[in-house]
């Protein structure tokens, strides 16, 4: 059975979806149907994590773990050379390295990392925005991370945890050769997406005069509502509106739905420079190491 010869590791909230969508365009390049199937991530188990919402999130309902099934997914292959998924856990789940050298001990690898608490921050917002994440307050949400990872919260809660670069790209680095692995920094990914995208081209060794339509945006967080109970009431189906579908008309129900779906969403706060400052401390030692394992220069990333 067909299997990937490359794969993107992640992380969250850098990118990953966009660059998914770029290359799913290529036209020698075969990408899961599947964007995260998690297989090397959680062969074996079906992911039982208990946070808030983690009983319905995709990591638990649709992380694939049988390798029949994993398989499955790449059946569409044809005459492609690069045949990939994209995974953001890949780089975070210990074991994961362990698993790809097992079954793809060839394969290529991408990631691309983002600044520690900007990619925290995202996140944070993120989940707030699907009205999973209760506290409003970023620091109160770090404090919070280290118990609600003892409670088993899936990683998408692991705010900090998930910047500590340097350890999890190390395990990569101690069971693959450097040039089977290509980094890329979110900000050369934002400001040269179509540069930093030809140069995967090149690591891929596919036709790099390929160009993708990039226009579409991918997870742009405009909004956040304000009250969770009234999200869900105006976004989900109950007894009480399926009442109200027979009691009132359908043109005035709508456009008073939609006021007060609007009304109740307001914009999220911006990550300052002053915030970041503030929580770049935590990740100081983490840059600091991983500027030594890429040789690259991240002082920037301390300012």
């Amino acid at each position: 059975m067909t299997m990937p010869n490359f794969l993107i590791l992640g992380v969250p909230k850098a990118g990953t979806t966009a660059l998914y969508a770029y290359l799913n365009q290529h036209p020698q390049i075969y990408m899961s149907p599947n964007k995260e199937p998690h297989f090397f991530a959680f062969e074996g188990k079906k992911p039982d994590f208990c946070g808030a919402g983690d009983d319905q999130a995709w990591t638990n309902t649709s992380s694939v773990v049988d390798l029949q099934a994993y398989q499955q997914l790449f059946q569409g292959v044809s005459q492609e050379k690069a045949i990939g998924e994209a995974s953001t856990q890949y780089l975070y789940i210990p074991q994961t390295p362990e698993r790809i050298q097992h079954y793809l001990p060839q394969a290529k690898m991408i990631a691309i990392l983002r600044h520690p608490v900007e990619r925290a921050y995202s996140h944070f917002i993120y989940m707030r925005q699907n009205c999973r994440e209760t506290l409003t307050d970023f620091a109160q949400a770090l404090e919070a991370e280290e118990q609600r990872i003892k409670n088993h919260w899936a990683p998408a809660w692991h705010y900090q945890q998930q910047g500590y670069y340097s350890v999890q790209l190390q395990r990569y680095f101690n069971r693959f050769h450097r040039d089977q692995i290509r980094i890329y920094l979110y900000d050369d990914w934002k400001r040269h997406p179509l540069t930093v995208f030809q140069d995967m081209l090149q690591f891929l060794d596919v036709d790099t005069r390929f160009v993708p339509d990039m226009n579409t945006r991918y997870h742009i967080i405009n909004a956040l509502p304000k009250n969770r109970n009234l999200y869900t009431f105006l976004t989900q189906e109950n007894p009480i509106k399926t009442a109200l579908r027979q009691l009132v008309p359908a043109q005035i129900r709508k456009p008073m739905a939609a006021k007060v779906y609007r009304k109740n969403f307001e914009k999220p706060q911006r990550l300052t420079a002053e915030m970041r400052r503030q929580f770049t401390p935590r990740f100081r030692d983490d840059i600091l190491k991983l500027q030594d394992l890429l040789d690259r220069d991240l002082s920037h990333w301390l300012e």
